[in-house]
């Protein structure tokens, strides 16, 4: 009797590769149906594109495992897979305003500063040395709203618009500029106030401001959420320019915040200046308490007249967000 020939230890090998190739590739294929199709997914998936980056890796993987395993569709498959992400990482739909030497600079920021907690001090010395012009706080509690006064911020920002609240629900707009407020958007769970900043000195230009913060996705509160992007997307800005500055529980990959920025007839352009500064990925949450990859939910998003400059993000001790500040030039009148 003929002895049994056994693969050699290479085709044992590619055996192994081609098997695990599904449990790696699958997952990427599922989250980019999720990233490629803009349709109301259910809460699981809306909480996992906003990960999308991050699936670049197991993309590299599946590669690797394909071609290793020597089958021709898993390489198509995962070649397929891997471009998209590559794609979504460096995507063709960010909008980058023109430069316009007229413009008036401000320096925008804006904290989450989790249920209050936000260390009063620490966001007062960031104002102060980032010579911050604009200030968006959300969860702003009563108690935050004392620590941040006797902290100093309202010599440095002496002009506000405050609906503090117990819990998530209360936001601020800080300016050292003249503020009027000029409501709230409506329909949303939590506060979002709008105000009008006048610039003045000869410049000419009001700016439209809205603190933004959004229901986070979890549970049933998903459509909540589509909500109330849909609301802060509806501002109406007329000619002027518009700044929406906030914790948006959304990333570029979510398509309720790509549509928030074309708009609902895809005629308006408003920029997201992280995106438009090639540094939409740098994470913003979570900065404690959890372990999971970062992602960029906090915003400063512009009407197109508005440019950006000098992106940075910060911790912010006693919160899991971490503040967004960057320089704002905008287009005088």
């Amino acid at each position: 009797m003929a002895a049994t020939k056994r693969p050699s230890p290479a085709a044992r090998a590619a055996a192994v590769c081609r098997w695990l190739f599904l449990p790696v590739a699958l997952p990427v294929a599922a989250v980019s149906a999720v990233r490629a199709v803009p349709a109301d997914w259910p809460v699981l998936a809306v909480q996992l594109v906003a990960f999308t980056p991050w699936l670049a890796a197991p993309g590299v993987a599946a590669l690797a495992l394909a071609f290793a395993g020597r089958r021709r569709w898993q390489q198509v498959v995962a070649a397929v897979l891997l471009g998209c992400q590559l794609l979504w990482i460096f995507p063709l739909d960010v909008r980058e305003p023109a430069a316009e030497a007229t413009a008036v600079p401000l320096v925008a920021m804006t904290i989450n500063a989790e249920l209050g907690g936000a260390d009063a001090a620490s966001i007062v010395g960031m104002v102060r040395d980032r010579r911050v012009d604009l200030l968006a706080v959300e969860e702003y509690t009563p108690a935050l709203e004392r620590k941040l006064t006797e902290a100093g911020l309202d010599q440095l920002l002496p002009h506000r618009v405050a609906h503090a609240r117990e819990g998530a629900g209360g936001a601020a707009i800080y300016s050292s500029y003249k503020l009027r407020e000029t409501g709230v958007l409506r329909g949303t769970q939590f506060t979002m106030p709008v105000a009008r900043l006048m610039l003045g000195g000869g410049s000419g230009t009001d700016v439209q401001v809205v603190a933004v913060h959004t229901l986070a996705p979890v549970g049933d509160a998903v459509q909540q959420w589509r909500v109330d992007l849909a609301a802060a997307g509806r501002v109406d800005n007329g000619t002027g320019p518009l700044l929406l500055a906030g914790d948006f529980n959304a990333t570029y990959d979510h398509h309720e915040f790509r549509s928030l920025l074309a708009g609902t007839d895809g005629t308006r352009s408003l920029v997201d200046v992280a995106a438009s500064l090639g540094m939409r990925l740098v994470p913003t949450w979570p900065m404690r308490d959890y372990r999971l990859p970062g992602v960029t939910l906090d915003h400063l998003v512009t009407s197109p007249d508005i440019r950006g400059s000098n992106y940075s993000v910060e911790r912010v001790p006693g919160t899991d967000h971490a503040a967004v500040v960057a320089t704002l030039h905008i287009r005088g009148s």
